[in-house]
């Protein structure tokens, strides 16, 4: 990524590392918009951000991603990065039906839909990048999440797919896959001291970012991340729930 040239979509832009990924590129010099379900929050980051663009996108909804596709390519014809970071992680006792659902259809089919309907676009740049966000979790489950980590399993195993697929054209796949990071994602993190601050994670990945890696993985995710090749798959998995 050339961050200081590039025009970048970010969804899950209005909070979390979404917003703190947004501000950073920003101040590097990159285009950003972003998008996510609250016009509200949105114009909140964009008004502290002057110059910063934003757009309105439920990612959960099939129909809104075609429709948004087709605006924010007429509206930012420079658009060369995708940033799938809009997500959702909640707490299941067993299986929780809806839930799941509705955390699989913004999680990966969400992430499947909107890259679907920018790439032909995409592809037409010079340069152009898909940035996927897995987790730690999408290596060693968190039982809790059940199904907020398996969807992060799956885009990781997406992303690999993709950029194989996409190797010879002009478009990248990076996966980035955050640690537990100090965010409003789910109730306690932003002010759990295992949590990593957030500035922290956000100048870290900004830097992996731009020293080219297609996998964007902080120190502090390796403990999940590296557990099976280290061969301490089973000790991870016990450290994280609870030795159950």
């Amino acid at each position: 990524m050339d961050t200081r040239n590039d025009t970048i979509l970010i969804t899950g832009g209005g909070s979390g590392i979404g917003k703190a990924m947004a501000e950073a590129l920003h101040a590097r010099g990159a285009k950003v918009i972003i998008a996510g379900r609250r016009q509200a929050a949105l114009d909140a980051v964009a008004a502290a951000n002057p110059g910063m663009a934003t757009a309105v996108l439920d990612v959960e909804n099939p129909d809104d991603i075609t429709a948004f596709a087709a605006r924010v390519i007429a509206d930012h014809p420079d658009l060369n990065v995708l940033i799938n970071n809009a997500g959702i992680m909640v707490v299941e006792q067993e299986i929780d039906l809806p839930v799941a659902e509705q955390i699989i259809a913004i999680n990966l089919l969400g992430t499947i839909r909107l890259t679907a309907a920018l790439l032909p676009h995409l592809k037409s740049k010079a340069s152009a990048t898909v940035v996927t966000v897995s987790s730690g979790l999408a290596f060693v489950p968190l039982a809790a999440t059940p199904t907020y980590s398996a969807t992060k399993a799956a885009i990781h195993s997406w992303s690999q797919a993709l950029r194989h697929q996409l190797r010879e054209t002009s478009v990248r796949v990076i996966e980035w896959a955050p640690p537990a990071v100090a965010t409003d994602l789910m109730p306690g993190h932003a002010d759990n001291p295992a949590s990593m601050p957030l500035a922290d994670f956000t100048a870290e990945s900004l830097a992996l970012f731009e020293a080219g890696h297609d996998e964007i993985m902080v120190e502090r995710v390796k403990f999940l991340s590296e557990a099976e090749k280290r061969g301490e798959y089973a000790q991870v998995f016990a450290a994280l729930n609870g030795g159950h």
